[in-house]
């Protein structure tokens, strides 16, 4: 499980099976969080991504490096950002 606290910080607890709770955010303000099936993604607020989890598939691996994101989603094998720019 994954919750976004008021003040910007990501706390994470639950079952430890598929490295969902090891390599969460631990610096930084967030404004948003998604999670897809044993993987989650935040948003900072100066619109960089991070990534945790299960990377059975990648689901992590590509994370963008560059800022500029807006909106961030997850499914089940998956991680999408939507940019500034559209």
């Amino acid at each position: 499980s994954v919750a976004l606290r008021d003040d910007g910080t990501v706390v994470t607890w639950g079952e430890q099976v598929r490295a969902q709770r090891d390599d969460g955010p631990t610096s930084g303000r967030f404004v948003s969080i998604a999670c897809g099936y044993g993987h989650s993604v935040a948003l900072r607020d100066d619109g960089t991504v991070v990534t945790w989890g299960r990377r059975y598939v990648g689901q992590g691996d590509d994370a963008p490096t560059s800022g500029g994101f807006v909106a961030i989603a997850c499914g089940d094998n998956h991680s999408i950002a939507l940019r500034d720019d559209g």
